[in-house]
């Protein structure tokens, strides 16, 4: 990466996040499918070889792979046979430490004994549908950051900016991106303490995205991005609690709207607010509703930054972790999860910082997104508390899916750098059926009151 691209995006990251960002002009978005993919990441590898070329040469399931889209098949690894280049382990943090965040530095530090990173070959193999890429050109020509930051003129159907200029827009792309327009799946949490003894959740989740559905695709960015479900199994003194939500494209006219049943009193209430810093079901209090997927939701208490772009070692291609064949016990033990099941590569990223504006409030002071290029979702993320001391990491194990031509988010792990214990969240490898993806038969009417008062029944 040339030293005035990085200055370039440095000066961009400057510029106020709630201004609208000027469009790319003809000659620069002429670059996407030639050097750049359609998504906007750089088709070249690094010059020293440790990242490749993306090569792009599948889109669905690869030649020779067994899989069945849409019935929640638990995904299956198309590189079984790569192993581990090395390792990086508090011995050698010194040589790697350029390429880590600042809590995966905190984590070696504490657990220098346990705690490692097992680095592999990086893989850009798969590609984006044709549809996908020419709703992203023309969103590169024509999107653009609007109402002071809380909404995006873009069309459905793929990430709006793919030549991001600043912090909003890069966190845009993190929260539209080309993903699953349906997604239901049972899904266990794990609340790992400190001393290894461990707090079981699980509930049932729905999700409907009308921003990546081929009906409305390339229509624009209007109406309710998302509609979601959430039924909890587990733990006991939750159970039988559901929420249902609406989350609006336009977050300065429309806000997330929610309703909780409650099993105790039988009713259905409208939730004043829901969403940033509120305990996410199911999980023991210990995460966030706006963590999910490392940040969602409204953009309104943070000033995002863009930071530049950087290599950094982050989970990519993480089939081995969801195989129906893991365990939980093998899986998660004390302090982290077994290093055995994770996939790292070598991988460029965007990196946005969000600082907590003044007048508004939230437990984390600052968050640091980090957001792979190949996709411009968020991968990987550190959270500061309000007095700007490390607080949290955090990190999603994604996967491409055949059933969504598109990468979608696996098992997480969330950090507590302060007591050392962590969640893992969104666990299904020992359950019957993974994440059942673009099956088509999620609708709005699943997503009212009445239908969080009939799940929770």
């Amino acid at each position: 990466m040339k030293m005035s691209f990085s200055m370039a995006v440095v000066a961009a990251g400057l510029l106020a996040a709630g201004s609208a960002a000027a469009k790319v002009g003809a000659a620069e978005a002429e670059r996407l499918g030639k050097d750049l993919t359609c998504v906007g990441a750089e088709k070249a590898g690094n010059k020293d070889g440790t990242i490749p070329e993306f090569s792009g040469k599948w889109q669905g399931t690869p030649p020779g792979l067994k899989y069945t889209p849409h019935v929640g098949q638990h995904p299956v690894d198309p590189y079984p046979d790569d192993k581990p280049l090395f390792s990086i382990t508090a011995e050698n943090l010194e040589q790697y430490a350029a390429q880590l965040s600042e809590g995966q530095k905190v984590l070696f530090a504490k657990l220098p004994k346990t705690y490692r990173i097992p680095v592999y070959p990086g893989r850009r193999d798969f590609r984006y549908p044709d549809a996908v890429c020419e709703i992203a050109r023309k969103n590169a020509l024509e999107a653009e950051v609007t109402h002071n930051g809380l909404a995006v003129k873009a069309y459905k159907g793929a990430l709006p900016f793919p030549i991001p200029k600043s912090g909003i827009e890069a966190l845009y792309n993190s929260l539209l991106p080309s993903r699953a327009f349906n997604e239901s799946i049972t899904r266990d949490f794990a609340n790992v303490l400190p001393g290894g003894a461990i707090t079981w959740g699980r509930a049932t989740n729905n999700n409907l995205d009308n921003t990546n559905d081929p009906a409305q695709r390339g229509k624009p960015m209007e109406g309710v991005m998302a509609y979601s479900r959430n039924a909890v199994l587990l733990p006991e003194r939750e159970k039988g609690n559901v929420n249902v939500s609406a989350e609006p494209l336009n977050f300065a006219t429309n806000k997330r709207l929610a309703w909780n049943y409650d099993p105790g009193t039988r009713r259905v209430r409208q939730l004043p607010e829901y969403g940033f810093d509120q305990p996410l079901n199911g999980t023991s209090g210990k995460l966030t509703i706006d963590a999910d997927r490392l940040f969602n939701g409204s953009p309104e208490r943070y000033d995002w930054k863009l930071v530049g772009k950087r290599e950094m070692f982050i989970p990519a291609n993480a089939y081995r972790i969801h195989a129906n064949t893991v365990k939980y016990a093998d899986l998660i033990k004390p302090a982290h999860p077994n290093p055995e099941y994770l996939r790292y590569e070598l991988r460029r990223v965007w990196v946005v910082e969000g600082t907590l504006k003044e007048g508004f409030r939230h437990m984390f002071g600052k968050r640091v997104l980090f957001l792979d290029e190949d996709t411009g979702q968020a991968v990987m993320s550190d959270f500061y508390d309000a007095r700007g001391t490390l607080w949290q990491h955090a990190f999603i194990n994604y996967y491409y899916s055949p059933d969504i031509n598109a990468w979608h988010a696996g098992t997480s792990f969330y950090f507590d750098l302060n007591s050392g214990g962590y969640i893992a969240y969104n666990l299904f490898q020992e359950a019957k059926l993974g994440p059942v993806l673009n099956k088509g038969n999620l609708t709005p009417a699943m997503f009212t009151p009445e239908a969080a008062r009939t799940a929770g029944n």
